[in-house]
């Protein structure tokens, strides 16, 4: 698809006026439960959605989510900040729900409610709804299940960029250091998805 299906680019949680994640971080390391406590409520909704994208179960996302931070806490002690906790905090994410979806072998559709009211505004839907166009008559639920039979059909590695770029607006500098890939990479395996899901959807067309 020529653009990506959620306008938001930049959706990173901010640290605002309270403490950097990299105090947080620390004071962690040396036993302050409340600060990991404030870590996993500044990124818990990030972490949740993501796995939620990626499996389309609330239960299997609650778990995943609780999961992560688990993780994330048993392995802090050896975290040294060679990248930014939200980086390493999402590549712990993306590899454990990638292996659960593996383990588990599913191949549920993705959810793209969150899109119900920024989809249209996208070009990609304006395109593909203009005058003249087969789909100009088709309602917007007939083709977010569309879109989601096409994401369904994405490999892993580029199911993974699609939720956390037109999904979550995470930027292509940010994905490439959780999936340790370079940027190129990321906009290559970008295109190619949306490339993909809009050759499903021409067929969709005829």
């Amino acid at each position: 698809m020529a653009g990506s299906l959620n306008p938001k680019t930049e959706e990173i949680p901010k640290e605002g006026n309270g403490p950097t994640d990299e105090e947080l971080v620390l004071k962690s390391q040396q036993g302050d439960m409340c600060a990991f406590d404030e870590l996993v409520e500044r990124y818990h909704g990030k972490i949740y959605g993501l796995t939620y994208n990626m499996t389309s179960n609330r239960e299997d996302a609650e778990d995943l989510t609780q999961e992560v931070f688990v993780k994330a806490f048993e392995a802090l002690p050896r975290f040294r900040s060679k990248s930014s906790f939200y980086t390493w905090l999402y590549r712990i994410a993306v590899n454990k729900t990638i292996n659960y979806r593996k383990k588990r072998n599913r191949k549920r559709a993705l959810s793209l409610d969150q899109f119900d009211q920024e989809i249209k505004a996208d070009e990609t839907y304006h395109d593909l709804t203009a005058k003249g166009s087969p789909l100009r008559n088709i309602s917007l639920s007939e083709l977010q299940e569309k879109l989601n039979e096409a994401l369904q059909h994405l490999s892993e590695k580029h199911r993974t960029v699609v939720v956390m770029h037109d999904m979550q607006g995470v930027p292509h500098d940010e994905i490439a250091k959780v999936v340790k890939a370079s940027v190129g990479t990321v906009r290559s395996r970008l295109f190619y998805a949306r490339r993909q899901m809009q050759a499903e959807l021409t067929e969709f067309m005829k």
